[in-house]
């Protein structure tokens, strides 16, 4: 199959992501948010949430390989299944269907935002944070998790069907296991930080809670700003690197 269009990858990638973070900062909202049904659903609950808006964001970007992540296009970058140019149009695509996304987040719940007096759970809807502030050990938090990530859907893709026409990327595991692989990374590596695994889930969002005129919104914690964003480029870049040593027998 030929390489997707810059504009495919483009659309295909900012619809995607965006609906990623859509359900994904919607799952929040609905666990933490006052007056919400789902309120106090739980950790687990989240972690679910977010793969199955995963799944949803691979199910619509499949024609572009449904990256939805610098990490893991970082990731394909070094394993050389795209190139320079396409890394950027990927990554520009990302972090503005994220930001959309979580725009639209707002949107669908407005009024318990106005309703919610912790500034705390208004900002956990878009961004993360960590739970003990520890820039270094917050960092190889994200890395770890993000390199477990990365190192999946390179392993995946590889052992897939070669013939087939998906694009490399999280579209060649298929919609349901990498949607089962961000559950148990949420569940298994989340706790310290969140696990934003993903610079443009953590960024866009960041950006929008810091624009959008939230009732008593408070901080968009700026200096965190950059561990979601260093961390996991790192971990999708090791585990590029990594793939060569580690999966010798796939490659």
């Amino acid at each position: 199959m030929d390489d997707p269009s810059l504009g495919t990858i483009f659309l295909a990638e900012a619809v995607g992501t965006g609906i990623l973070v859509l359900l994904g900062g919607g799952v929040v909202a609905t666990a933490l948010l006052a007056k919400s049904k789902g309120l106090d659903g739980g950790w687990l609950m989240i972690n679910f949430g977010w793969g199955l808006g995963v799944f949803a964001g691979v199910s619509v970007a499949y024609a572009s390989g449904a990256h939805l992540n610098p990490a893991v296009s970082v990731g394909l970058l070094v394993t050389g299944e795209i190139d320079v140019v396409q890394f950027a149009v990927y990554v520009a695509a990302q972090l503005i269907g994220a930001f959309v996304g979580a725009c639209l987040v707002f949107l669908a719940y407005k009024q318990h935002f106005d309703a919610e007096e912790d500034t705390t759970k208004k900002f956990s809807v878009f961004s993360t944070a960590p739970e003990i502030r520890s820039y270094r050990w917050n960092m190889v938090t994200e890395t770890i998790a993000t390199f477990v990530l990365v190192f999946v859907v390179i392993a995946f893709s590889r052992v897939g069907d070669t013939g087939s026409d998906a694009p490399a990327g999280l579209a060649a595991l298929g919609a349901m296991p990498v949607a089962l692989l961000v559950v148990g990374i949420g569940a298994s590596l989340g706790g310290p930080t969140g696990y934003a695994i993903n610079p443009a889930r953590d960024l866009g969002p960041r950006i929008a809670h810091a624009v959008l005129p939230i009732k008593g919104k408070g901080t968009s914690d700026w200096a965190y700003a950059w561990v979601p964003i260093l961390g996991p480029l790192l971990g999708g870049l090791l585990a590029g690197l990594a793939s060569y040593p580690l999966l010798p027998l796939l490659s």
